[in-house]
């Protein structure tokens, strides 16, 4: 705690050294938060300090800005198949963070859950595709994807899982290939 605070300050000092010796070459004069005691400074005098240093550097590039700033990925329209909504989707999610509810069949332990959950997640990160796991519940997870547009090539590995009982991803479910909601939606005459 201490070496972190020591740092902080150190840099917080620098900044003031190097604002001072730059506004004493240009001649200004200083405001009159900047004629202050370093000690006295305010919390908004530290932020226009942080704002003065920042204010001169080059502009980030597009994928080091958060998310919420980046710009949205264009769309080439022509080139979407209409009779395949999730490819819409797909190019709609390409680069921003997408979740997905996923619940394991057959009244799993958390133990159980977690391992066969991380099977799932090498597997899909064996095969490039980046994912996060968090336990929310006894059966089920949330992968997080940070390229949305690769939750829906998850999915399509996951429904193919023997314990995968639903995906959800954008509020539509997915039902694994052995699900039992999968066979009661096939057979409709039985009830489930």
């Amino acid at each position: 705690m201490l070496i972190k605070f020591s740092r902080n300050f150190v840099v917080l000092y620098l900044i003031v050294i190097i604002h001072l010796s730059q506004s004493k070459k240009s001649g200004k004069e200083k405001p009159a938060w900047a004629k202050k005691d370093i000690r006295d400074y305010t919390d908004a005098d530290l932020e226009r300090l942080y704002d003065q240093w920042e204010e001169d550097d080059e502009p980030l590039e597009p994928d080091e800005l958060p998310e919420h700033l980046r710009p949205k990925p264009k769309i080439d329209f022509s080139n979407i198949d209409t009779k395949n909504p999730e490819n819409l989707l797909k190019m709609a999610k390409k680069g921003q963070t997408l979740m997905a509810f996923i619940t394991v069949s057959g009244n799993p332990t958390e133990q159980e859950t977690e391992k066969i959950t991380s099977l799932w997640q090498t597997s899909l990160m064996n095969n490039h595709i980046n994912v996060e796991r968090y336990p929310i519940g006894q059966d089920r997870v949330i992968f997080m994807f940070k390229d949305g547009s690769q939750a829906w090539e998850a999915k399509d590995f996951l429904v193919e899982q023997k314990r995968m009982e639903v995906v959800s991803i954008e509020n539509k479910e997915y039902y694994g290939k052995y699900s039992s909601k999968d066979k009661c939606l096939l057979n409709s005459l039985t009830a489930c």
